[in-house]
């Protein structure tokens, strides 16, 4: 059994009435990958808006194994002293992370930013050497068309993003960065600038997916369902 944590934020989350991204990845490893597997996490939960709170079941297809690790408002700073507790509990193998925009909106610098992802590794591998990681750079939203510093912000987080990576990067716990979803398009893959509409959630769902297909041999090639 090959157990996937999806870690993330809003745009992982998901709020009441969506899909999310976790059902079109879990839509396409049931059609691809040819082994038993689960997603798993301490919670289950969407964002629910009216009530402000994570605690809504209303998936708009709620038959998938719905456990992840996402919070709404949640980032790095956030999930880096959760990661090692979540994966023991759960005995995660792969995480697929999407994280740092809500830190660089609210909480810490790039630099900043950067050191949380390296606790949250080294957090990760004392409860599991052997695990994988998958990591999304962040996706500018529509906060950077109009504030310059923030987008700069979000473009020397992702540079050092990808060297934290590289440098953390060893045979026995890849670190894999998945490139930016091919052609996201805020106007037309987000509902409000940020957070995913369905064509967003594949795009998501596709990135990761095409980095564990190209470099682990993981799943194929995605197809929107």
């Amino acid at each position: 059994m090959l157990r996937f944590m999806p870690v993330g934020d809003s745009m992982t989350i998901g709020s009441a009435g969506e899909h999310t991204w976790r059902y079109r990845m879990w839509q396409h490893l049931r059609d691809t990958y040819g082994g038993p597997f689960d997603l798993v996490g301490p919670r289950e939960t969407l964002y629910d808006k009216a009530a402000d709170a994570p605690t809504s079941y209303a998936y708009a297809d709620p038959d998938f194994p719905r456990a992840h690790l996402a919070g709404w408002g949640e980032g790095w700073l956030h999930m880096a002293p959760l990661i090692g507790a979540a994966v023991r509990g759960h005995r995660a193998d792969v995480l697929l992370v999407s994280l740092g925009l809500i830190d660089l909106g609210f909480y810490t610098n790039a630099e900043q930013t950067a050191e949380n992802v390296r606790a949250f590794v080294a957090e990760a591998r004392r409860a599991n050497p052997r695990i994988r990681m998958a990591v999304l750079p962040v996706i500018p939203n529509v906060r950077a068309e109009s504030d310059a510093p923030f987008a700069r912000e979000v473009t020397r987080f992702n540079e050092l993003l990808a060297k934290a990576i590289a440098d953390l990067d060893e045979p026995r716990s890849p670190l894999l960065p998945a490139s930016p979803p091919s052609s996201y398009d805020i106007n037309h893959d987000t509902y409000d600038g940020t957070h995913p509409n369905a064509s967003g959630e594949h795009r998501i769902a596709a990135a990761f997916a095409e980095a564990m297909h190209q470099a682990w041999d993981l799943g194929g090639p995605y197809k929107d369902a």
